[in-house]
């Protein structure tokens, strides 16, 4: 674009002179953000407070819309609604701005707003920036309130992502009391029922975008559901180290991630469970889940849960783990037989430490339990309905979720290097990479582990082998019996997929006679077929023969006929378009003369007003003069205002008429800087 505007560079729109802002980052450059339609300049009124700053959106050639302007009257009405200030914006068109966008064409349809202060949930996100709970809670909770007040209204933003995310929140610049923690922008897509629908329409964001959704353009009442929803759940999981760490980069989740069970999804869902409750979790996964827009839950919803969270439920940073692990084994021995109590406060601190360890990982795997068999469920699914790459997705989602060595490790490996064999195979020429499992750092490491823990664990053992004798003699009674039972289910399993195999082999060769079966039915009803069409095609041969036959008939006689008949209403045509030509010439010479007439009265009108007019603008400039003379500055602005109202309503006359040019320079000049002094004309 040619308009490409300096650092305290003036500009007059409205009557308003501003100021074109520095960056705050490089004094040398003009304060403007590049959007998806254009690029925002921050205007400085001369007078005005810095939270009264304007923003001046100047759209590139796809997006100058003349409809902007019905659009941005129906607007207005929505600038009232806590953080859609950017609604209460003016257009500048040549109708009001014509001498401005004749020098800058780049501003045609621009639009004059309020500048909003204050980050993007962009940059937010971008510079991993965690927020504390209560700021995390602050933001959804303003966010929803937008939402639902637009949905009341039947409005929908429809390009909701986290650079339309403004958060005067975190703004430098001290803002009026009451307002709102955030803001949209970029709402030139708006959706209403009293709008029409724009020319060009965006997909969504990445990120943001429902992949389920038809992504030739979101333009209804529920395009902002989902994207809102990933947005809440953002700033929730934004008061977590593990969420922001774990972040994709301009968004948390990737585009390809978007609704499909991976490893980002899990962790959010998990942090928000932990830190926010099973509410916020369960309106979170039914946005995840959806097939379409609609089914997301609403704003409103939102609203409710994220209201209902209290002061006092607002999550902090939780306990370090050693002293989770201390509690909890006090807690355990407390809650024991006063015998328990006396002989686990006499063992070894080693012993406390090693229970507590113990503990912890026992209650860290029982929280993870639900997780990894969810997955490894779905994982199954997929591999069974012949989905190799969405079941390679998701095992290696699992892998960060199971314990290093242990069974379910070992076989999640195994599935995702055959996945891989599967879905890349290697040519002969490459060499075999892998090695096994058994052989891998990560399984000797492990063991090395087991055995220092299993080495450490025989000395506690011994202190307490006189105390549990009979304990033990049952643990292993119950052992036995556990092995035994494994080892009857095992057998029964073996026995079960046996009869399985023999089964569905004799179902398979039943379904291969039935379909042989089938298909000899099938061949022999279509040789009948066809002999019973040729016969239907013969006798509708010779039917349509005699048809024909009657037609030609008819359409000789019927031929005659039109042709007495078209000679006849030539005739008549030609006595008809003779009058008709006769009548239109008399109109066409009396409409001549009656126009002729009129022009003539008209630039006679014309032109006695326009001398009044001349009069006029030179009683004003004499009058303002006189006043600024006299010192009434007030008094000598208004005459001037007046006389370049009257001057724009037909500059290019009075431009060539004596001095009234040289008056109407000397007249913006004023309005301009009222210091300048009227010449004596």
């Amino acid at each position: 674009m040619s308009f490409q505007p300096n650092p305290g560079d003036e500009l007059i729109i409205n009557g308003t002179a501003y100021v074109v802002g520095r960056h705050p980052a490089a004094p040398g450059l003009a304060y403007a953000q590049a959007g998806r339609q254009g690029i925002v300049y921050q205007l400085n009124a001369k007078n005005g407070a810095p939270h009264e700053a304007k923003a001046l959106k100047v759209f590139f050639p796809k997006f100058r819309i003349p409809a902007m302007v019905y659009q941005s009257e129906h607007m207005e009405t929505y600038g009232d609604i806590p953080g859609l200030q950017v609604c209460k914006r003016d257009v500048l068109t040549p109708e009001r701005n014509g001498s401005l966008i004749a020098e800058q064409p780049d501003l045609l349809y621009a639009v004059l707003m309020p500048w909003v202060h204050g980050m993007t949930w962009f940059d937010c996100l971008t510079d991993q920036r965690q927020l504390e709970a209560s700021d995390s809670l602050a933001l959804a909770r303003a966010l929803a309130g937008i939402g639902s007040a637009m949905e009341q209204k039947g409005l929908a933003h429809c390009d909701l992502s986290a650079p339309n995310v403004m958060l005067p929140f975190f703004s430098e610049v001290e803002l009026p009391e009451g307002t709102s923690a955030v803001e949209l922008v970029d709402v030139e897509q708006m959706y209403s029922t009293k709008m029409d629908r724009p020319d060009a329409l965006l997909a969504g964001s990445p990120g943001y975008a429902a992949h389920r959704t038809v992504h030739s353009g979101l333009w209804s009442a529920y395009a902002d559901r989902f994207a809102g929803a990933i947005i809440i759940g953002e700033m929730l999981g934004w008061s977590d180290r593990v969420v922001v760490d774990k972040a994709w980069g301009e968004s948390y989740f990737d585009q390809h991630e978007m609704q499909t069970p991976c490893e980002r999804y899990f962790i959010l869902r998990k942090s928000l469970e932990s830190r926010w409750g099973s509410k916020v979790v369960e309106l979170f996964s039914r946005a995840w889940d959806s097939q379409d827009l609609s089914s997301c839950p609403t704003f409103g919803e939102w609203l409710v849960v994220l209201n209902a969270v209290t002061e006092q439920e607002i999550p902090v940073e939780t306990i370090e783990p050693e002293a989770e692990a201390t509690e909890t084994v006090e807690s355990v021995v407390m809650g024991g037989s006063s015998g328990e109590a006396a002989s686990s406060l006499a063992a070894p601190a080693p012993l406390k430490a090693e229970q507590a360890a113990l503990l912890n990982q026992a209650a860290l795997e029982q929280g993870q339990r639900g997780v990894t068999d969810k997955l490894f469920r779905q994982a199954r699914d997929l591999e069974q309905q012949n989905k190799p790459a969405a079941a390679l997705e998701v095992y290696r989602s699992l892998y960060h979720f199971v314990e290093d060595g242990s069974p379910l490790h070992v076989e999640v490996s195994a599935a995702i290097t055959g996945l891989e064999e599967q879905l890349n195979p290697k040519t002969p020429e490459q060499p075999e990479k892998s090695r096994a499992w058994y052989r891998s750092k990560a399984f000797i490491v492990t063991t090395a582990a087991a055995v220092v823990l299993l080495a450490a664990g025989i000395p506690a053992v011994n202190i307490l082998a006189d105390q549990s004798n009979q304990r033990q003699i049952e643990a292993a009674k119950q052992e036995e019996a556990a092995k035994a039972t494994k080892a009857a289910e095992e057998k029964l399993a073996a026995e079960q997929e046996a009869a399985q195999k023999v089964l569905t082999e004799k179902q398979r060769q039943e379904a291969e006679q039935q379909v042989k079966q089938q298909a000899l039915a099938a061949q022999k009803k279509q040789e009948e077929q066809k002999k019973q069409q040729a016969l239907i095609a013969q006798q509708v041969k010779y039917e349509a023969y005699l048809a024909q036959k009657e037609q030609n008939k008819q359409a000789a006689a019927k031929l005659a006929l039109q042709k007495a008949y078209d000679q006849q209403a030539k005739y008549e045509k030609y006595l008809a378009l003779k009058k008709e030509q006769e009548a239109r010439a008399a109109q066409e010479e009396a409409a001549r003369k009656a126009a002729a007439e009129a022009e003539q009265k008209q630039k006679e009108s014309m032109h006695a007003r326009n001398k009044e007019n001349v009069l006029q603008l030179i009683s004003l400039y004499n009058k303002a003069y006189a006043s600024q003379e006299g010192g009434s500055i007030a008094k000598a602005k208004s005459f001037a205002k007046s006389f370049r109202a009257l001057y724009d309503s037909n500059p290019s006359y009075y431009r060539s008429v004596g001095e009234v040019g040289y008056r109407a320079s000397s007249i913006y000049n004023f309005l301009g800087d009222t210091n300048f002094r009227l010449p004596k004309i």
